[in-house]
């Protein structure tokens, strides 16, 4: 084999974006991991570079800070909740139930640990307000306000005012799910949870709650 043949079967050299989505990706799957752990305060900086195996200005490079990388931790998250309840919520058979369906499954998925450490109880100390509403209006209030258009849309629910229905709902949700990861009995809340949304949806639309 030639020099050309063999230089022809080497890979090629990754473009600065791959390394950048790289180092990123490899930052957050250890930032994720020591978050869910140890939680935010606990967990060190040094300890995010030993996971990582990247050095001190490797972080630095791609987030300003600490809470920078738990901000894009806490909006992964985030992300994958709603793509979690959406799948949920577009298999069932009509607008309505699908709204329900998300909602619960938003209500069920409180008991995983990684969600109640990061999403449920350290977001709201280490993010503002305003960092956690916006985040919040791309993927959890943006998905139950499309819910909720579609089955307005159906005419499963009367015309009503989206944008105040769903900030109203997702508060509601947001509360329950608060009460589920602080309880040392968190299947017993979830319980009286799911009994407490369905009576809300059905004030909501005027009829039973499917499922």
């Amino acid at each position: 084999m030639t020099k050309l043949d063999a230089g022809a079967r080497k890979k090629p050299r990754k473009t600065q974006g791959e390394r950048t989505a790289a180092t990123t990706a490899v930052l957050l799957r250890a930032a994720r991991e020591l978050f869910a752990e140890k939680g935010f305060a606990d967990t060190a900086t040094e300890d995010i570079l030993q996971e990582a195996g990247v050095t001190r200005g490797a972080l630095y490079h791609h987030f300003d800070n600490k809470a920078a990388l738990f901000r894009a931790v806490f909006e992964q998250e985030e992300a994958a909740l709603t793509a979690r309840l959406m799948k949920v919520a577009q298999a069932q058979p009509d607008a309505l139930s699908g709204l329900h369906a998300g909602c619960r499954t938003f209500l069920e998925a409180c008991l995983d640990p990684v969600v109640q450490r990061i999403v449920l109880r350290d977001a709201r100390a280490v993010l503002s307000l305003d960092e956690l509403r916006e985040i919040e209006s791309r993927y959890t209030l943006a998905a139950l306000r499309n819910g909720l258009a579609n089955a307005i849309s159906s005419g499963a629910i009367a015309d009503r005012p989206v944008d105040m229905l769903a900030h109203m709902i997702l508060g509601a949700l947001s509360e329950a799910a608060m009460a589920i990861a602080r309880s040392p009995h968190p299947r017993k809340v979830l319980k009286d949870a799911l009994r407490e949304f369905d009576i809300l949806i059905e004030g909501v639309t005027g009829r039973p709650a499917a499922g």
